[in-house]
Order: C-alpha cells, then structure tokens, then sequence
C-alpha cells in the first residue's frame, strides 16, 4: 500500500495566481521514490535533501507536503519532522513534529498563507493522534499565518530570535570589547576551532553535543547518522580543541544566503579560562561573513523566560534581538485548552 495520501481544494475565489487554475490538490509524501520532480531545493529546511536524511536518521520520519495544481506542478511545499525520544530514566515515550519556518513557494505564488494553512490543516488532521505535540517555530514575520494557525487549534508561545547582520558591518565591529578579549586570550593560549575531518573529532563532536543536553529536556539531538549524511555544500560542522580536547562543537546550515547555528556544546565550566563558548559560537559567525552570508540566525536560544543566560550571552556578539512566536498543538484536547487559554495573547 503507497504511503501517499490526497486531499482534493477548491479554489476560492479570491485566491491570485500568476496563472489561473482551477483545483489544487495537497499530496503528503513519506517515501523519497514518491517525491514529485518539482520540488525546490534552495531552502534547506524543506528541501529534499533533509527529507531524505532524516529517512536514514534513527528515530526520525519525514512528511512532506505538497500542493499542487491539476497539471502536477508544485506550488508549496511543507517538511515536517517527526521524532520519536525515549528515555530509561526517568521511563517515557513520546512523539513530536517540528516545521522550521513556513515552507517554500513557487515563484509568483501569492495568498502564501492560505497555501500554508492548507498544508497545516492536513498535517494535524494526519498526525493529530499520532504523536504528543506539534510544534512550528522559525516564522520569517511575527504574524505570518496567525489566522491559519488558530483555526487549526494552535497557540503560540512568545519567543525571542535573535540574528546577527554579516552583511553591512565585519562581525569584529559589532561584539563587546569584552567578548573580544576573551577571544584573543583563548586563541592566545592554543585554543582552535576546525571544521569536523577525522573520526576521532566527530567522535568528539556527538560525545560533546549529546553530554551537553543530557539534562535539556526540550532539547532534541538526532542520531549519529544525521550529522554523518549533512553535505558539506549545505551544512558544516566544527570542533573547538584545547591542547587536542573537544571543548565547543557546533552544526551550522546555509541556505539561500543565510546561515543558522542549528547545535552547539561547550564545556563552559571545565574550560572556563579559555572561554569554548565564545570560541565556538564566535568562529561560526566568522565563517558565515567569509562564505557571503548575509545574516547569522540562531535557532534555539532557549525557552522564552524573562532571564536566560543563554540568550544574554548570544547577544554579545552583537545580535538583534526579535520578538516572535512558536505556535504549539498538543493531541490531548483538554491539555491544548488550558494551555491555549494560559498562553492567550
């Protein structure tokens, strides 16, 4: 049995095309022998290409949606990542989606949204019992898709993003003066980062990667063979080292012009007195401004608490701080009301 399914759409009238068409139809692929030819692959995130990683990835399942007009071209398309995490200790088991951002569109498309809330429609009535909770996170605006979001049964959790501009200033003019004397002394006295080349180092970078968010729990790192299949066109990885320890790893993707420090680890308190953290985090925004990226995203700096060490600590390299949403659907219906009506905006 094909694991495709179709859900035919009528097109409304106040929906604008560079084309006329009259039916659309969303497709949810789950095999890459299935995959239309049409696809884009630009925007990393939704592409092909990390679809059919995390089909090789342990305890990870891609779905990717497709809307397409009655001649079989792609207009939108959704990647959505389910992740299955268990644990011995403390003893559970659950699935959850994530989306990273809004999908990606054909040219000329326009009423983006409606688009999206189509895809978003579908995938929570799909996955809905599936799993514990979905979560979308990464919006390009604030608003994108607000309407779509709540008529599918979505509340959003405020959120604070934060990019560094590579584009109008060299990254040296935009950090603390602090930040930079902690990066000379470190470099001073040995320290290195490099991107991963031996086994011993990318070894070194799951070891560092996995310890460092043993006690995170909303932090979620895949498996091996997801950091073994990344292309080195699309993603790098790097180690930080101290006279031959891994003291900072960080993962970072490039799409369409931007980069985003996706993992990072440091040993912070072992190797305080020559700063991994400002090594690490420091050489990935470097190596971004050298390849011609415009902006340096961050996408995890940490849950939306009033004080976070984390985020405060990113902001020193000169960062823009943004206020955003990630929006949220638990299955459990009464869980999703009352925290629906806790997160009321």
């Amino acid at each position: 049995m094909t694991d495709l399914f179709l859900k035919p759409f009528s097109l409304p009238k106040d929906f604008v095309f560079l084309q006329p068409m009259n039916e659309l139809s969303i497709h949810i692929y789950t095999k890459a022998d299935e995959l239309p030819s049409g696809l884009r692959r630009e925007n990393i995130f939704h592409s092909p290409q990390l679809f059919e990683l995390c089909l090789q990835t342990p305890r990870h399942r891609p779905y990717m949606l497709t809307v397409e007009d009655g001649q079989g071209q792609v207009l939108a398309q959704l990647l959505a990542l389910v992740r299955y995490r268990s644990s011995w200790f403390p003893p559970y088991f659950y699935m959850h989606c994530r989306v990273y951002g809004e999908g990606e569109y054909a040219p000329g498309v326009e009423s983006k949204d409606r688009l999206f809330g189509m895809m978003l429609s579908e995938l929570t009535r799909q996955l809905r019992r599936r799993l514990l909770y979905i979560e979308v996170s990464n919006l390009s605006q604030k608003m994108f898709g607000y309407k779509e979001f709540r008529q599918a049964g979505y509340f959003p959790v405020r959120w604070m993003s934060i990019h560094n501009s590579l584009h109008s200033r060299p990254p040296e003019e935009r950090i603390s003066e602090r930040m930079k004397q902690h990066i000379d002394e470190a470099y001073a006295k040995g320290v290195t980062t490099t991107e991963v080349a031996t086994e011993a180092e990318f070894k070194g970078f799951t070891k560092l990667l996995r310890h460092h968010n043993w006690l995170k729990p909303k932090r979620y790192v895949p498996a091996d063979e997801f950091f073994r299949g990344i292309d080195s066109q699309t993603s790098r990885l790097f180690v930080t080292k101290y006279h031959g320890h891994v003291i900072g790893c960080s993962m970072v993707a490039y799409s369409k012009g931007q980069a985003y420090l996706w993992y990072s680890a440091f040993r912070r308190k072992s190797y305080v007195f020559v700063h991994p953290a400002d090594v690490t985090v420091w050489h990935a925004i470097k190596d971004a401004h050298n390849r011609g990226c415009e902006h340096m995203f961050f996408l995890d700096v940490g849950l939306p608490f009033r004080k976070n060490a984390f985020r405060e600590f990113i902001l020193r390299f000169g960062g823009k701080p943004v206020s955003t949403y990630r929006w949220f659907r638990c299955s459990i219906g009464w869980i999703n009301t009352l925290l629906s009506w806790f997160y009321r905006d």
